[in-house]
């Protein structure tokens, strides 16, 4: 037979396919106990949405497409969310979550939170009090303390928890993970990840000028419940239905929006904590004057102590105007990943796209070929349906999802942990993960636990 010959790119695609192998996770008999009643394998989960106008609209269908009941959905904004109320006709609509929980309550088994970050915490707690399994979008919450209150409730309440990082049911990072543990790269040192999306979302600092303006606001729209724990601000179509990201009291950047699907894989495969160390570099940026913003660019650089068998790790995230730089002896022929990683050991390097290690591959090329055709190490790591299954499945075999918050809570906060130093360009803040605090900056422990505006606690 003749041999076909591979050019160097065509090699790499045939190498990553053959790789890209699935297995599925065993679905075990058993049941779980729902809000004191039992529920079976067959039975269907009743499940509430709050709010739906945007990436929650996407986890509710996600849902109802495993054929469970979506019975409530609540969004503040009835017009934004019109198009997703029309979806489910049978579903009761709502406005406030409370008013929600309180009517609906025993007929609730899970709620999906898609809101702006800066409300994610006081809904998912609510819910959890209730005794209410939770599915939350990414970041887990909008601040450190925060992090900690939902991760100690999950735990306290013994529901299941799940973060909206989807990528984390995927096969990719499975491969990715099981590649690292096989000392496919040999001992991780250094991880470069970013993102290069969305610039004129994240960075709103040419519009600050425009808050001076003022706006009615429209009809159909709860901005009080909207605006809920965080100081009051008037009402302006800058933040509110989009572009909300891009406002520190309400999102937290680019790194707020991508740290929990691009740097999920890295934090998995190492076994990632907390860092010792966070250093910003920012871009025309001037904290006193801009910080209602989120800068135009950064470079933060989070220091990782050794764990265990792991030696110390060090994590670069670069967003905006920065890019991932090419490290020695890239691949010429290949181009650095916008959104995504490169992780780098002694005897090479992985990279990755986002939402769960999109297109992974090793680098050179005869670590691709050794690992994924000649030598694939062992699947150390069931491979499932998906992140919405995993959640859904977790509930009804009484186990944790995936991503339950304890996982979730940790990732989150790396980014909030970023958030706080772009506050501080240039100095490099000292974190003590079990005392919560800085111990080198007494003005950056107030960002650790912003207090909530009144009527509102956790």
């Amino acid at each position: 037979m003749k041999q076909t010959k591979f050019n160097p790119i065509n090699r790499r695609q045939f190498l990553y396919r053959a790789g890209a192998g699935v297995a599925l996770f065993s679905i075990l008999p058993g049941c779980a106990t729902r809000g004191g009643r039992r529920l079976s394998q067959n039975d269907k989960l009743n499940v509430a949405g709050i709010g739906i106008g945007s990436r929650g609209g996407a986890d509710v269908a996600e849902v109802a497409g495993l054929g469970d009941n979506i019975v409530a959905l609540c969004d503040v904004d009835e017009n934004y969310a019109a198009k997703e109320f029309a979806k489910y006709p049978n579903a009761k609509r709502f406005t406030d979550y409370r008013v929600m929980l309180d009517k609906m309550g025993p007929e609730i088994d899970g709620v999906i939170i898609g809101t702006p970050d800066h409300t994610h915490a006081i809904i998912a707690m609510e819910a959890m009090r209730r005794g209410k399994h939770v599915y939350c979008e990414k970041p887990l919450a909008h601040s450190i303390h925060e992090v900690r209150e939902l991760m100690a409730a999950a735990d306290k309440y013994k529901v299941v928890t799940q973060l909206g990082n989807q990528g984390h049911s995927s096969d990719t990072i499975r491969r990715l993970c099981e590649w690292v543990w096989a000392g496919a790269i040999g001992p991780v040192h250094t991880v470069h990840a970013g993102c290069d999306a969305f610039k004129d979302v994240y960075c709103q600092i040419p519009k600050l000028e425009k808050l001076n303006q003022t706006y009615e606001v429209p009809k159909g729209l709860d901005y009080d419940l909207w605006i809920g724990p965080v100081p009051f601000r008037p009402y302006t179509p800058l933040w509110v239905p989009w572009n909300w990201r891009g406002w520190m009291p309400f999102g937290g950047g680019a790194i707020g929006d991508w740290i929990c699907h691009v740097v999920d894989p890295t934090f998995w495969a190492l076994d990632l904590d907390a860092p010792a160390t966070v250093q910003a570099e920012v871009t025309d940026y001037d904290p006193a004057k801009q910080g209602l913003c989120y800068p135009s660019a950064t470079k933060i650089t989070f220091e990782f102590p050794a764990k265990k068998a792991r030696g110390p790790v060090k994590l670069v995230w670069y967003d905006g105007n920065n890019t991932i730089p090419k490290p020695k002896d890239f691949p010429a022929d290949e181009k650095i990943p916008g959104t995504g990683a490169i992780l780098m050991g002694d005897k090479g390097m992985i990279v990755h796209g986002s939402h769960g290690g999109g297109g992974c591959h090793l680098v050179p090329d005869n670590l691709m070929e050794q690992y994924s055709v000649k030598n694939a190490p062992a699947q150390k790591i069931a491979r499932i349906k998906g992140h919405a299954w995993d959640w859904a499945d977790a509930i009804r075999n009484g186990r944790k999802a995936g991503s339950h918050f304890g996982y979730g809570g940790p990732l989150t906060q790396v980014a909030l942990l970023g958030l706080i130093a772009i506050r501080y360009p240039g100095e490099t803040l000292k974190w003590d993960d079990r005392a919560m605090r800085f111990t080198n900056n007494v003005a950056a422990n107030a960002y650790l636990n912003p207090a909530y505006r009144p009527g509102w606690k956790l």
